[in-house]
């Protein structure tokens, strides 16, 4: 059992040498739930390539800047960001600063339609997906918000990566392979001859990655996780290097804990269905979340709609495999 002071060790600030050349940088988050992502610096002869970029903030900035000093480099020494997916915390300090201080910017082909909803979407589609899933109080909530869109740091990147290319380093080559899951256009970075993966949030060690977290979510963004968690399995077992959490010793332990998990959770949704509860919403009142088991009550808002999006994304599978059926009646699905 790991205690609470051994889970959050891996936050601790500088930079971490976890390979040959690679240094893991934890960086802040602003919020209560996940206190840090893991930039990766990879020392590359006179420049320095970072995995992910953080989250755009004054903090954040000073703080990878010190880091980077210790293994002698500045930001103006970053030749590229390798961006694994379109979230604020791993894209937009990478924008920042490639405005501020030169180095390109490199993300998935896959996100090129998410980048483009987060500039022109109007009416978030969380309004019809929480109608749809039966949380009315939420979705009108949803419907009423009025707040101010920021684009500063949402700018194109310098180049859309493609499924299968390698980025040849000094020291090594990098294999992209698009996870879709997390959001549509995931990357993960495959070093091959060193034995790494650096995950993204594809496969974390500590938690289970919220599945669909995106402005263009897929229909059924958990049968395209599961397929890619299965595509990374069939590698060569590797390092975990992720966004959050320590690196571990087996991509192949943890992806298959993640494969049991979401079995197990796929059981426990088709028997709430089996005890009456229909929708998304009434599933999503039966089920326990997080490790502590909380009720979806006792969750802020932004993590019950995360939790109702889960467990839309388990009927949906439910029903892909022949357990379930779906009927939608006045816009709201139900399950049987």
């Amino acid at each position: 059992m790991v205690d609470e002071a051994d889970r959050h060790a891996w936050e601790r600030p500088g930079a971490h040498e976890v390979a040959p050349g690679v240094h893991r940088i934890p960086l802040p988050l602003p919020g209560d739930s996940l206190k840090a992502v893991n930039i990766y610096a990879i020392s590359d002869g006179d420049h320095v390539v970072l995995v992910d970029g953080g989250w755009a903030l004054e903090e954040s900035e000073h703080l990878l800047g010190d880091s980077l000093a210790t293994i002698g480099y500045g930001l103006g020494d970053v030749r590229e960001f390798l961006v694994t997916h379109l979230h604020r915390d791993h894209y937009t300090q990478a924008v920042s600063l490639r405005r501020a201080h030169g180095g390109a910017v490199s993300v998935g082909a896959g996100e090129q339609a998410c980048l483009e909803a987060i500039r022109t979407v109007e009416v978030h589609p969380d309004v019809a997906r929480l109608h749809e899933a039966g949380a009315l109080e939420l979705s009108r909530m949803l419907a009423e918000w009025r707040g101010e869109r920021d684009l500063l740091n949402w700018e194109d990147p310098d180049r859309w990566l493609a499924d299968g290319v390698d980025l040849p380093l000094t020291t090594r080559t990098l294999r992209v392979i698009a996870t879709p899951g997390h959001t549509r256009g995931h990357v993960v970075f495959h070093d091959p001859a060193n034995d790494a993966l650096f995950a993204g949030d594809h496969v974390l060690p500590h938690i289970t990655p919220s599945i669909g977290v995106e402005l263009n979510r897929p229909l059924s963004p958990l049968r395209d996780y599961l397929t890619s968690l299965e595509l990374i399995r069939a590698l060569p077992d590797a390092r975990l290097l992720p966004a959050h959490g320590p690196v571990t010793a087996s991509v192949h332990d943890r992806i298959d804990e993640l494969l049991v998990h979401h079995e197990q959770r796929l059981t426990a949704t088709a028997d709430a269905v089996d005890f009456g509860a229909h929708t998304a919403f009434d599933v999503a009142h039966v089920l326990p979340w997080t490790r502590h088991k909380r009720r979806i009550d006792d969750l802020d808002m932004f993590n019950q709609v995360l939790a109702i999006h889960e467990t839309m994304a388990h009927l949906r599978v439910l029903v892909e495999r022949g357990l379930l059926t779906e009927k939608t009646v006045d816009g709201i699905a139900h399950f049987a």
